[in-house]
């Protein structure tokens, strides 16, 4: 698809470009032609039900979201837009980092398929996704 390339610290920059990123705090752990594998620190802010202590369905599906979009940047060079995602949910996310594990499913000149698996710190798979990106070449700079 394209020769640019990320370092593991040159994409862990790009991500925290996002302030939404940045404060999901991911840090890349792998990243190699089988795909990429992000860690999210852990906060207090995802938790939905004080009782149970349980991270919100949202933040697991961002977390899906991001995982496969980089897997595909790592491929490109570059993050691309959302088009479509399909988020499982396996079970509940307790307090504690999240690994995400993500691959590309289906590179195209257009579109690209990714799909990204969730884990929590023992291991266990707590959702899992598939999206649809757009990665399409961006138009040319407009001449003045």
């Amino acid at each position: 698809m394209s020769e640019a390339h990320f370092t593991m610290e040159s994409l862990e920059q790009r991500l925290a470009v996002g302030p939404f990123n940045r404060w999901l705090g991911f840090k890349v752990l792998k990243m190699d032609d089988s795909g990429l594998e992000l860690k999210a620190t852990w906060r207090e802010e995802w938790v939905v039900n004080p009782e149970r202590r349980y991270t919100h369905g949202g933040i697991l599906a961002a977390i899906i979201d991001v995982a496969a979009d980089y897997a595909i940047a790592v491929a490109i060079g570059r993050p691309v837009p959302t088009i479509d995602i399909r988020v499982d949910y396996h079970k509940a996310a307790m307090p504690g980092d999240l690994i995400a594990k993500a691959k590309i499913v289906r590179s195209g000149g257009q579109y690209s398929t990714a799909e990204a698996y969730v884990y929590d710190q023992e291991g266990a798979l707590v959702a899992s996704g598939r999206g649809t990106y757009y990665t399409a070449p961006p138009p040319p700079p407009k001449q003045k």
